[in-house]
This record gives structure tokens, C-alpha cells and sequence, in this order.
């Protein structure tokens, strides 16, 4: 009987983990086919991944938009995590009421939609083009503003502030060290696996962003890879060989984050501290 279940499980699970996995296996096989292959369903590998390629690089700008992603990326990660881990940190470790109730409207930020965010913010920064273009549209900072201060962020940073050790933070006011300093040298090293958890999820939040890149980056020369994807398959007659070697090279740098920080991913969203 536990030997059938056991077969059972096994089995079941190893059907789903097939399912789970069959999409991408598919457009690593696709991206080795011509685009006709591709339609009609060809699942064996192909040998025109070369000429893919080659045509990859002739008809678009792929560097630019790769390196375009990375920078926003990068930036955004490190802003994002810094900004919600002060502020994460300081709603945990110094409690009041009215801190309290400014947490809780910003939890309620988080049932607002961002198309409804999408005209405000369009127009916000449409108006300080002129003065700034810096700032303005059609620059990377309009793409990376609006998601450096997320509430889903702040958060999980609470969340995982309360595992952190108030001792710690006595202990540190006793050796004279200042709130920043505490934050610097004490919390950031001990929630390392937080860390590592929230620069995956924005890492891959920011390298997958389209909607809002795709409104307010208008030159082809800040175009990032999504936009340049989603170009790839507007045409008349897309090349679906070309598609999944774009999709197969754009999903590279996220899978190697994620299985670069696999474990203290797992570890940070369970609110572990080491």
C-alpha cells in the first residue's frame, strides 16, 4: 500500500514538474527552428539557432535594449531594496500610533491598480520634460521612480524586521553607535537572506516590466528587451524561430540571479535570520 502511494505521488508529481517545464523546454527547442517549423508544432531541436541569431543581431538592436534592462534593473534593485529596508526597518523598530496608521494607508496603496496609476504619473512626469529631461519621458529615471518605493517591498521588510533581534539594536546604542550606523553594520548583514529574496523578486520585476516602459520610453535607443520582444512579434509575418531565441535570451539573466540566490531566496521568504 505505501509502495502504490509512493509510486502515486511520484508519479504525479513528476507529471506536473513535466507540464511546469514543458513551455520553456519548448521555446529553448523552438529557438533552434525555422519560424515555419515552429508553427507547425516541431518539438525536436533544429539546426538554424546560427541563422537565428545572425538575423537576431541584424534586424535589431539586441546590446542596446540587453543593456538598457540590466541598468534599470540594477539601479532599481539596489534603490528599491535600500529605500524599503530604512523604511521597513523604521516601522518595525520605532513604534508610535500615528506610524502606525501612515503603515496602514500604505498597505491600502496596495489595492490601487497601476493603470489607474498610469495617467497621473504619465502626465506628472510629461510636465517636467521640458525643465528636466533628465527626469522626464523618454528617460530611464521615468521608468525607474515609480518602482523604487513599492508597498508590497516596505512590507515584506516589516515583516521580516520582526525576526530581527531588538537586542541587537540596544546592544549597538550601548556601543555608541548611531540609528544608521545599527542599520548599516547590524541589520543589513544579520537579514542578508532577506536581502537576497527582495533583490530577486524586484530584479525580476524590473527586467520583466512592460507596460510602463513601453508608455514613457518612446526612442528605439532606450528601448529594454521586452519592448524590443513585443516589436519582434508585430509584423505581418513574425518569425517565430527569431521570437524565442530573443525570449530564450532575455530569460537568461533572470534565471541566473534566481539560481545564483536560490537558497537564500528560500530562506529569506521564510523570514529566517542568519
Amino acid at each position: 500500500m505505501k509502495k502504490a502511494k509512493r509510486i502515486f505521488t511520484y508519479g504525479f508529481l513528476g507529471v506536473a514538474s513535466f507540464i511546469s517545464i514543458f513551455p520553456f523546454l519548448w521555446m529553448v527547442v523552438s529557438a533552434t527552428n525555422k519560424s515555419v517549423e515552429v508553427t507547425k508544432g516541431r518539438l525536436l531541436p533544429g539546426t538554424y539557432l546560427i541563422q537565428n541569431f545572425k538575423h537576431l543581431l541584424e534586424s535589431t538592436d539586441l546590446g542596446t535594449a540587453l543593456s538598457n534592462s540590466a541598468k534599470i534593473s540594477v539601479i532599481t534593485t539596489v534603490l528599491a531594496i535600500l529605500i524599503a529596508s530604512l523604511a521597513g526597518y523604521g516601522f518595525e523598530i520605532f513604534r508610535s500610533k500615528a506610524k502606525d496608521v501612515v503603515f496602514n494607508i500604505l498597505l491600502l496603496s496596495m489595492m490601487i491598480p497601476f493603470a489607474a496609476l498610469m495617467v497621473p504619473l504619465y502626465r506628472m512626469f510629461a510636465n517636467v520634460s521640458d525643465a528636466a529631461p533628465f527626469f522626464g519621458i523618454d528617460s530611464k529615471v521615468a521608468v525607474m521612480l515609480p518602482t523604487i518605493t513599492t508597498a508590497f517591498l516596505i512590507f515584506f521588510f516589516r515583516q521580516s524586521s520582526k525576526m530581527f533581534p531588538k537586542d541587537m539594536v540596544e546592544a549597538g546604542r550601548i556601543d555608541g553607535l548611531s540609528e544608521f550606523g545599527i542599520f548599516f553594520k547590524i541589520f543589513m548583514p544579520t537579514m542578508k537572506t532577506t536581502y537576497a529574496a527582495a533583490a530577486i523578486i524586484t530584479f525580476m520585476s524590473s527586467w520583466n516590466n512592460y507596460l510602463w516602459p513601453l508608455i514613457v520610453l518612446q526612442s528605439p535607443e532606450q528601448k529594454t528587451i521586452p519592448l524590443l520582444i513585443s516589436n519582434l512579434g508585430s509584423g505581418y509575418a513574425p518569425d517565430y524561430g527569431l521570437i524565442m531565441l530573443a525570449i530564450v535570451i532575455a530569460t537568461l539573466p533572470t534565471a541566473l540571479v534566481f539560481f545564483l540566490m536560490q537558497k537564500h531566496f528560500v530562506a529569506g521568504m521564510m523570514g529566517s535570520v542568519k
